[in-house]
């Protein structure tokens, strides 16, 4: 979104992130954020993708997590034959959903993760495929032509190399319904966790892409190519593909940037951001907060007279704030970072989205956002929640 340094310095509102250290670990007993694993419930009703009309359907998705203790936000998708739980990292910067494998590839290596690992149904995905040329560039020639093989690396160092394989979803609507279907996942054999691994069983891949979940829905006609979601923070949300969860004359819209991945964190413009972070240096005049110069989490973190534990030890010291949570120093640090040299615009993330429906409508290349009191209950068939 492009914003002119006035006038984003006119209504910036500061977004805080808080470092805070943990003695505790996350359980890989079946349990993760008061939770346990289960298998789907039998719904209402069953539908196949070939009964759906797929304007006024859409797919609810519970985020389970919070900001502070745990840092981090995953779904759970029941997937295989028979279907199994599985706890995913949603990332909107990447197209392919993966889990880690059962899969007898070379240099197998895991990370710890809350389920056994998922065993692929025998349906790979052969090398000319369309799905599996979306992974590549255009001069890339198959090893294998029965086998669609990728290897993804992701901004925080890990990584993750696999094959492609089809298999059976399981997703709930907004209207009681349950659809099983057919999508291309990523079968992980060889996995590196970057420095701040979460416990999950793998990813949900949400980008603009051809094997994103939501595009393969939407070429399959299940729901339109549109994905929201409703972070709150009292900790929970929902995810939602489709569009009938929102008044889409409520919703304050601009373009969508066709060339910008997605990102947690908010990204300024170098002059917007070093006008920025002199306001805030003068705000805190007189307080006593110094630099924390040792703490590298971020380019700018404070320390107070005593360690920070919650917002509440924050609140004298800054204008509004959101604070995201993460195991790391007891400091306080400023989660709006300096965008690369050259870069003529400013970059939303979404921790700055927090109790705000937030739409990224594919279709229309577009997004839009709108106020939201109750993104920790799921919506209802009945009304709609803008």
């Amino acid at each position: 979104m492009k914003v002119g340094m006035l006038g984003l310095l006119r209504v910036v509102v500061l977004m805080l992130v808080l470092r805070v250290s943990s003695s505790s670990s996350a359980s890989y007993s079946g349990k993760q954020n008061g939770r346990k694993s289960m298998l789907p419930v039998p719904a209402k009703a069953t539908t196949s993708s070939l009964m759906l009309n797929r304007v006024g359907n859409s797919i609810v998705l519970p985020l389970h997590g919070n900001v502070y203790p745990d840092g981090f936000f995953d779904v759970t998708l029941n997937i295989g034959q028979p279907l199994k739980p599985y706890f995913l990292d949603p990332d909107t910067g990447s197209d392919l959903t993966w889990l880690q494998c059962d899969f007898k590839g070379p240099c197998q290596s895991f990370t710890k993760a809350p389920h056994p690992h998922y065993k692929p149904s025998n349906n790979p995905v052969l090398c000319e495929d369309p799905l599996c040329k979306s992974l590549h560039p255009p001069e890339y020639e198959c090893e294998n032509t029965e086998q669609c093989y990728y290897e993804l690396w992701f901004q925080d160092g890990s990584s993750t190399r696999g094959i492609l394989v089809k298999d059976a979803f399981s997703f709930n609507f907004r209207d009681g319904k349950q659809l099983e279907h057919s999508l291309a996942l990523g079968c992980g054999y060889n996995q590196t966790p970057g420095p701040f691994p979460n416990p999950n069983d793998g990813v949900l891949g949400l980008g603009k892409g051809r094997l994103s979940i939501v595009s393969q829905l939407s070429m399959d006609g299940v729901v339109r190519n549109i994905i929201g979601h409703c972070i709150s923070v009292r900790g929970g949300g929902y995810l939602f593909f489709g569009d009938d969860h929102y008044d889409s004359s409520l919703v304050q819209w601009i373009s969508m940037s066709s060339d910008l991945p997605g990102s947690s964190y908010t990204y300024l413009y170098p002059p917007a951001y070093e006008a920025l972070i002199t306001l805030v240096k003068e705000e805190l005049t007189g307080k006593s907060l110094k630099e924390a110069l040792d703490d590298e989490t971020l380019p700018l973190c404070w320390q107070g007279e005593r360690p920070f534990k919650s917002l509440d030890d924050v609140r004298e010291y800054f204008k509004p704030i959101a604070l995201s949570f993460a195991n790391h120093k007891e400091n306080v640090c400023l989660g709006i970072l300096n965008g690369t040299a050259g870069m003529n615009l400013n970059i939303i993330g979404d921790i700055s989205m927090q109790d705000k429906v937030v739409i990224y409508d594919n279709e229309k290349q577009r997004i839009g956002w709108a106020p939201e009191k109750n993104c920790d209950q799921l919506p209802k068939s009945e009304s709609t929640s803008i």
